[in-house]
């Protein structure tokens, strides 16, 4: 946290500015840091950004901040997390749930990961607007943690509601097949190319110095990367994912690494894209 603003206590709502208010959920834990951010954004109409894990001490949270002005429920993601509550949002307030369809991939999203059983009102796709009373939102697809990941912007500030695919305070977790490392590095690319000014992560504080921050995080997996190669070359070319990861993940906890292992996978799978390794027999190969 760079500058002054409400603390992350779950259920309490923290004014952002103006338009903004967060309202943390209960749901802490290695995944989820210190919670999951819900947002109402709008001062007469409110559209909620990611309702979050379904929880009746939650709902009834933002309910009460809502005041009876809610008229949109926004996934960024269908991941658990962000999007189990809207069903039941939908229920006490009529909203309408806008986000994009499950799964970009042309595969069914992964069981337990996704709310399978949301159903949406309006699809959104990228670049599509959500109007509320006297402004918009604007949806930007930013696959990479999910293929279905949309971040929000609000012109009116700058500030840009990234879901997962910016956290603060811990790294995005890459899980193939819905994950996917080459789209998530240019979606982080992309953001160097918005007038953003501050971004509202769907957990922890808010993150000022958006551009830099993205070019951090780009420089953070390309630095991955570069270990994935050097691992693979100390182990003379060619070695499974599970001999790598002690090795490319050598500065995380190892309660951790089974975490790690889905982002393994997901650099690795950019690298066979790229041309660069190969996969034969449960093994990952050098392509000289």
């Amino acid at each position: 946290m760079t500058r002054a603003e409400p603390d992350l206590s779950p259920g309490v709502p923290g004014k952002l500015d103006r338009y903004v208010t967060r309202i943390v959920a209960a749901n802490a834990g290695v995944m989820t840091g210190p919670g999951t951010n819900t947002y109402l954004v709008g001062e007469r109409e409110l559209a909620v950004i990611d309702p979050g894990p379904e929880d009746a001490a939650h709902v009834r949270a933002i309910l009460d901040a809502g005041a009876g002005r809610i008229r949109w429920i926004l996934c960024s993601h269908t991941h658990l997390d962000h999007a189990s509550s809207a069903a039941t949002l939908k229920k006490a307030t009529g909203a309408k749930i806008a986000a994009m369809a499950k799964a970009q991939t042309g595969t069914p999203p992964p069981a337990g990961e996704h709310d399978v059983k949301l159903v949406l009102d309006q699809l959104l796709a990228d670049g599509d607007a959500v109007a509320l009373d006297g402004f918009s939102l604007r949806a930007i697809h930013t696959p990479g943690h999910a293929s279905n990941h949309l971040c929000f912007l609000l012109p009116e500030t700058g500030m840009l509601f990234t879901g997962d695919h910016v956290m603060q305070g811990s790294t995005v977790v890459i899980g193939p097949p819905d994950g996917n490392m080459r789209a998530y590095l240019q979606s982080l690319r992309r953001l160097l190319e918005l007038e953003i000014a501050v971004l509202a992560p769907g957990h922890g504080y808010l993150i000022h110095d958006p551009h830099a921050e993205a070019e951090r995080l780009i420089e953070h997996r390309l630095r991955r990367e570069s270990k994935v190669r050097q691992a693979l070359l100390a182990a003379g070319g060619t070695a499974p994912l599970a001999s790598l990861l002690p090795r490319v993940y050598n500065d995380v906890p190892q309660t951790l690494h089974p975490i790690a292992a889905k982002s393994l996978q997901a650099h690795l799978d950019k690298l066979v894209a790229d041309g660069e390794v190969s996969y034969v027999d449960g093994s990952y190969m050098r392509v000289l």
